[in-house]
């Protein structure tokens, strides 16, 4: 079985975002997406998608892309991301899922025996550019309690090792340790998962091996849009 991860697909959900506004490299790239998906991956493999997956304001208007997603080979887990308006609530998200696609959210999918999937959305971190105390402090603090959930979730069942997804890179642009990170060691985590970086800030990206967790930027402009091999398991 082989793990891909790809996020932050920035699919239309109906609305008249081109994304090629951000470069040239965006033009028609859920095609170049799908292309890749289908020759990357097999039936059996699973794809992780950190978030960012639709931009549809309401689950109704998400449907068109959520079918998309149902369209590929693999199993594919994914959470949610800053601009997904549309995950109105995780009850409602899962019964609007086709059959290959599992949404977390404060639990986790369990791969194999061994394996599982955890994550949550994730927040922007001390010390980081545009960091507000006031503002950031108190939704920084949430979602801590959400990956601890999740991942204390997949250690009750048995998991002995877990990938964890997050939308937003775990640590600021000096790679300063957070409360994230210190979580993450704390678990038997191998891998994390990240995308949210576009542009220039991709190139500062926290990647490799720290603490024990392989770290892997999987914003899909930052991957050639194509789903990015994790591990092989």
């Amino acid at each position: 079985m082989n793990i891909f991860a790809i996020g932050d697909l920035h699919l239309p959900g109906g609305q008249d975002k081109p994304m090629d506004i951000f470069g040239a490299a965006w033009k028609d790239h859920p095609r170049k997406i799908r292309d890749a998906w289908l020759r990357l991956v097999a039936e059996d493999d699973v794809v992780l998608v950190p978030g960012d997956i639709s931009w549809a304001m309401t689950l109704e208007e998400a449907a068109e892309d959520l079918a998309y997603l149902g369209s590929l080979p693999g199993r594919i887990v994914m959470i949610r991301g800053n601009h997904d308006y549309w995950w109105s609530g995780i009850g409602r998200v899962r019964r609007a899922l086709p059959a290959n696609v599992f949404a977390i959210q404060n639990d986790h999918v369990r791969l194999t025996e061994e394996w599982a999937v955890c994550g949550t959305r994730g927040w922007v971190v001390p010390g980081g550019s545009g960091w507000d105390e006031e503002r950031d402090g108190p939704v920084y603090a949430r979602e801590q309690l959400r990956l601890e959930m999740s991942l204390e979730s997949a250690v009750k069942a048995g998991a002995g090792r877990i990938i964890a997804m997050l939308h937003f890179p775990p640590v600021n642009e000096r790679h300063e340790p957070s409360g994230f990170t210190r979580l993450l060691e704390r678990y038997p985590v191998v891998h994390c998962v990240y995308g949210h970086l576009h542009g220039a800030a991709q190139r500062g990206a926290l990647t490799g091996t720290r603490g024990g967790v392989k770290y892997h930027l999987a914003a899909c402009d930052a991957i050639g849009f194509r789903p990015l091999l994790i591990d092989t398991i």
